[in-house]
């Protein structure tokens, strides 16, 4: 059984992972709005994988026999100043969520809860990966500078991306 204070901060974790969701939903509304559709087409796929994040937290949570709330999701930005800036965004917003993931694993330690830590596993080595791509992108970004074939030719690259 889950304890109250891990069904909290689980709950927490879904609201957080449903704003990531909105958060890269809302991005590629304003990638497809700059016409550059393989950056939209990432960012798409990111917000469903986001939304899969909650979804694995609020089945996580159900087969504990606790109770997963949904809550309402604060509005996420809607634009930015150059995709470089956006995908900057990305990656503080991913350093965030890797803070609140290891928070998690550190109060499932201190609860004693083993099922809870391994449960958390799978999201610190997500998390890894979240960073190493949305870093990877704002590298390939900076040294594109501001060549609007270098943009063009990633945004191509982007819109191979499908979902996993």
């Amino acid at each position: 059984m889950l304890s109250e204070t891990m069904q909290n901060a689980f709950n927490n974790q879904i609201n957080a992972e449903m704003f990531s969701s909105n958060l890269y939903l809302s991005m590629a509304a304003y990638f497809e709005s700059l016409n550059l559709p393989g950056f939209a087409t990432w960012l798409e796929v990111q917000a469903k994988e986001e939304m899969g994040h909650a979804m694995k937290f609020y089945k996580y949570i159900n087969e504990r026999r606790g109770r997963a709330w949904i809550r309402g999701v604060e509005s996420p930005q809607g634009t930015w100043n150059a995709p470089l800036e956006a995908f900057e965004h990305v990656l503080n917003h991913e350093q965030h969520v890797t803070r609140l993931i290891n928070k998690l694993v550190e109060m499932a330690t201190l609860e004693k809860d083993v099922a809870s830590q391994v449960f958390l596993q799978w999201f610190v080595n997500e998390q890894v990966e979240e960073e190493k791509n949305a870093d990877e992108i704002v590298q390939r970004l900076k040294m594109i500078g501001s060549s609007m074939s270098g943009l063009l030719m990633l945004d191509h690259h982007m819109g191979k991306r499908q979902a996993e």
